[in-house]
């Protein structure tokens, strides 16, 4: 194993840039997955992964060294003020995998059931949409060019690994992806009389769902065959788009065990 001590080396350098710019860790095509949980997850679907660091503190945790040895015991080890510079959760547990960034072209054509988002701005959402998809054994999720980056830490955070169980498309036209869907295109809004319910979700659907603020832009709405509300019977305007999309899925979900 080597180990790091001080902040002008060039490998922590290169670190601590793929930490703080999304530019570059769009650019070398690596992602960080930071904890246990996260680094499990990647074995677990993925194999070892290509580097791993951890700091010195978390060479004493028992599930860094399963980890480790997972990998073939190989690690960069820093002090652990350093992997504190490079860890963006608040009780770092000590071990930092860097990965290969998936990369999913656009289909010629898509079939099978899915989840559409378009111009979703916040982390913590899609992370919780991706981890709702799934549970709800909807393997794949479109994004649209405007959307956060799907493996951007915060993201990967939210979504505890269900990253690695599902084939994500990013930057894709969704208006023009909808000609080439071979199943239901279902878009939730407020102004639908059908409620979700009483949509008939058990075939190959895209739930299509849109920006926090603006959702669904006109042309995208246009494409969709079915229309669908949520029942809101108390005082609230709207939902949170995780929520949303978590209600839409599992409703899904019960549909196919009726």
């Amino acid at each position: 194993m080597k180990v790091i001590t001080s902040t002008d080396n060039p490998r922590f350098r290169k670190l601590l840039k793929l930490v703080q710019s999304s530019r570059e860790r769009k650019h070398s095509g690596l992602s960080l997955l930071d904890g246990v949980h996260l680094v499990e997850a990647y074995q677990h679907h993925a194999g070892p992964p290509d580097e791993l660091v951890v700091s010195r503190g978390g060479l004493d945790n028992p599930e860094v060294r399963a980890l480790l040895d997972g990998a073939g015991g190989d690690a960069l080890v820093l002090g652990d003020a350093l992997f504190r510079q490079l860890s963006s959760v608040a009780t770092p547990t000590g071990i930092i995998a860097v990965v290969p960034t998936p990369r999913v072209a656009v289909p010629e054509r898509l079939s099978g059931s899915s989840v559409w988002l378009e111009d979703i701005q916040d982390p913590g959402n899609l992370g919780s949409i991706l981890r709702s998809a799934a549970a709800a054994g909807v393997a794949t999720v479109c994004l649209s060019r405007q959307s956060v980056h799907a493996w951007s830490p915060r993201v990967l955070r939210a979504g505890m690994g269900a990253h690695f169980a599902l084939r994500i498309i990013e930057g894709a036209d969704l208006v023009e992806l909808a000609d080439r869907y071979d199943g239901c295109l279902v878009a939730t809004s407020l102004k639908a009389k059908k409620t979700i319910y009483d949509t008939d979700l058990r075939g190959d659907v895209a739930l299509l769902f849109g920006n926090e603020g603006a959702g669904l832009s006109a042309a995208l709405a246009a494409k969709a065959r079915v229309q669908a509300c949520i029942p809101m019977p108390g005082t609230a305007e709207s939902l949170n788009i995780g929520a949303a999309a978590a209600i839409c899925l599992f409703e899904r979900v019960r549909q196919l065990r009726a």
